[in-house]
């Protein structure tokens, strides 16, 4: 996928003004969070377990070389063949390799975020390979030619008219209304491509170092059949997604559903293994696992190793009052919100993540929800302070932080500034105490007043105080 990044301020401001789009996520706002919260209740030790589900990730990714290895060993031993990609050309070099060494002429997919991250479809289809989407969302989307706009609901975005008058015209049918009848001419029109494929291409939520095992989630059970009907099974994953047992996923399995959309479980739950023995009459008769680090291993050891620990559930995403009102488009690469705006510049390069780093509150919802305690706004932060050090923001900006620094490094010159700062407010909110238009944060301005301040400065309150005590 493209990285577009470096417009979010534009694309954003142009999502704002779309009313399906705003529509769509007022609706997916209520059922994410509220979904989450109920979904959590039900937990009566959450907390514990975030604990030992941070904890857990911390360790494999100090020892994440150790897993890999232990991975790879059980996962040959089992009839599998590991690949190990650098980056996202030679992944899609294993994957292309592979399907033209073995006639694959149609392959299914199940949802893969590494997979949109590096492009694969592309490279497949450039090489005259039909490739069909089998989650319904990515469905949706192929049909569409657009991108995810969330990793967990990738056509989130999309209405249900939208949706309609796409499977309309790609299926020359007639046009339907109900959701039900939708899913269900979806699923006639993929049956007969399960069927045909040569080879299914699959992400992983998880990989088991202790079994060789590769793992997935999904609600709609395309997964399986992805994994199993073909002849060749392909595994595309992140290296950092390894745990060691899969004791440690019936942990992190309480955690991702419940915190991706309130779920208590998932409705199907994929773990595939080798491939399939003489005996058996379903599965694969070669399964690929292709490990891509693509930047993932910049961050061991560095002060972004934290985001190693993320589970892909996309609860900082459903809580960001940013994402919240922009949606996933509008972040211009893979991965939206708070995780999008921590990953994108570490993967693409800062100075391609242009405002990513600022598109946030700071409210620190995202670090609240993550279920493996991420301290994302941290993260962000270091983002901006590279940003500003290195003169990738505007010059304004930087002039205004610079001053800002020089004053709040002389408490006295700070205290004196704030007092004739608050006046001036002050004076600007008029009668109705209201700044309608703010100097140097016009973009903040047009689409909102700004409160007057009232009374005192917090330093003249504190010393009043003080000085009454």
């Amino acid at each position: 996928m493209q990285v577009q990044s470096m417009h979010f301020k534009q694309t954003a401001s142009g999502k704002l003004n779309d009313a399906v789009l705003q529509g769509a996520m007022k609706k997916a706002k209520g059922k994410f969070v509220d979904g989450r919260a109920l979904g959590v209740a039900e937990v009566d030790n959450w907390e514990d377990i975030r604990t030992y589900a941070a904890e857990l990730r911390n360790r494999v990714i100090d020892n994440l070389d150790a897993y890999l290895l232990e991975f790879e060993r059980n996962a040959i031993r089992r009839g599998a063949k590991v690949h190990w990609a650098e980056t996202a050309e030679e992944a899609n070099a294993i994957v292309l390799g592979i399907a033209q060494q073995n006639g694959v002429k149609t392959v299914t997919k199940s949802k893969s975020m590494v997979t949109e991250e590096i492009a694969l479809n592309d490279v497949l289809i450039a090489a005259g390979i039909h490739v069909m989407e089998t989650d319904l969302g990515e469905y949706i989307l192929q049909l569409a030619h657009e991108p995810p706009s969330h990793i967990v609901a990738p056509a989130m975005h999309k209405s249900k008219e939208q949706v309609a008058e796409l499977f309309a015209a790609a299926h020359h049918k007639p046009l339907l209304t109900d959701i039900g009848e939708l899913t269900r001419e979806a699923r006639e029109q993929l049956r007969s491509h399960f069927l045909a494929a040569d080879m299914g291409i699959s992400g992983a939520n998880f990989i088991v170092a202790e079994t060789g095992t590769t793992l997935t989630v999904t609600n709609e059970g395309n997964a399986d059949l992805v994994t199993t009907v073909p002849r060749i099974h392909c595994v595309v994953t992140g290296i950092e997604k390894v745990i060691p047992t899969l004791e440690d996923f019936a942990t992190l399995i309480r955690l991702l559903p419940r915190s991706a959309i309130g779920q208590s479980i998932v409705n199907y739950l994929t773990l595939t293994t080798g491939v399939k023995s003489p005996d058996e009459t379903d599965g694969p008769e070669q399964m690929h696992v292709v490990l891509v680090d693509a930047g993932r291993t910049k961050l061991v050891g560095s002060d972004m190793k934290d985001m190693l620990r993320c589970i892909r559930c996309g609860a900082c995403m459903n809580h960001c009052p940013v994402y919240q009102n922009v949606g996933g488009h509008a972040y211009g690469w893979v991965y939206p919100g708070p995780m999008g705006s921590v990953l994108t510049p570490t993967y693409v390069g800062i100075e391609n993540a242009g405002d990513l780093p600022n598109a946030a509150t700071f409210c620190g919802e995202c670090q609240v929800v993550c279920p493996v305690k991420i301290p994302l706004p941290d993260l962000m932060r270091k983002w901006r302070e590279r940003q500003f050090d290195q003169r990738l923001r505007p010059f304004g900006e930087r002039f205004v932080m610079s001053v800002w620094a020089f004053f709040i490094q002389r408490p006295r010159l700070y205290a004196f500034a704030s007092r004739i700062g608050v006046r001036v407010a002050v004076w600007m909110g008029g009668k109705d105490k209201l700044i309608h238009s703010l100097p140097g944060i016009d973009g903040w301005t047009d689409g909102r007043d700004m409160p007057a301040p009232q009374g005192r400065t917090f330093r003249e309150l504190y010393a009043a105080r003080k000085g009454g005590q």
